[in-house]
């Protein structure tokens, strides 16, 4: 087990499963530039850490994460220019989680506001406690949206619904939320922290490689052709049955007996 503890965010690499914790819970783990150059920094070392094979994103106390912090805002000189490096230096550490192979287990309990909205919705599998509540925010104080909700939530709700929470300020319930497809479903908050490790560690259990290889379809999918990604399918199928996973899987199968994945 590796753990280090540069707040406010926290890492632990355990069995495969790299959890990472926003751990600013007095202030609701609302970003400001140490939060998200250390969730730069934490992702970084996650993405090349070989052993990782699911990844868990969690926030420390009541709330998931508030959003932008806007104390730290007002006390710049420049507000503006702030705010954008702020955006972009989250965005650095979102685009390296979207682009890395590894699933991500999301764990939401209380507030997921602003920008901590889009980094919740950016999960692979997402769970709700039922807490949990989701609202975009930025009208209420004249600002536009970022941590990729504009791109992520006509994808998983709609535009219709999007639109409804940027202009009318609606704010979803955990109920709600998994009714749209926002997350993927609602536990009870007592068990949030349980069920999460418990998806993350099977999914490190499972044959990685081929998850990868499914995120990078999914991902993809969006924005191509049925034929070319049929293409893709067929090209990701066969290099898959040439790698041990698949090979130890259809044995397992066959024999009857659990597969022994590597990632391979």
């Amino acid at each position: 087990m590796t753990d280090t503890h540069p707040e406010p965010v926290r890492l632990v690499v355990a069995d495969g499963v790299a959890t990472i914790t926003l751990a600013r819970p007095q202030a609701g783990n609302a970003m400001n530039m140490p939060l998200v150059d250390a969730l730069f920094a934490q992702v970084g070392a996650v993405v090349a850490d070989k052993t990782v094979r699911a990844i868990l994103l969690e926030g420390e106390g009541r709330n998931f994460c508030v959003g932008g912090d806007l104390r730290a805002f007002v006390a710049e000189a420049d507000p503006a220019g702030f705010i954008g490096a702020l955006a972009r230096r989250l965005h650095q550490a979102m685009r390296l989680l979207h682009e890395q192979p590894v699933p991500v287990v999301i764990a939401v309990q209380g507030a997921a506001a602003g920008a901590g909205l889009g980094l919740a919705a950016s999960g692979d599998i997402v769970l709700a406690a039922r807490s949990a509540s989701f609202t975009l925010a930025y009208g209420a104080i004249g600002l536009t949206a970022d941590g990729g909700a504009t791109w992520l939530l006509p994808r998983l709700i709609g535009l219709r619904r999007t639109q409804e929470m940027v202009y009318a300020g609606r704010r979803l319930d955990a109920t709600e939320a998994a009714a749209m497809g926002l997350v993927t479903r609602v536990v009870e908050d007592a068990d949030l922290a349980t069920e999460a490790r418990t998806v993350a560690a099977a999914i490190a259990r499972g044959p990685t490689g081929a998850f990868g290889a499914v995120r990078g379809l999914l991902a993809a999918g969006d924005g191509t052709t049925l034929a070319d990604q049929l293409d893709a399918e067929a090209a990701s199928m066969q290099a898959a049955m040439a790698g041990a996973d698949a090979q130890e899987g259809v044995a397992a199968f066959l024999e009857r007996r659990p597969a022994r994945f590597t990632g391979a």
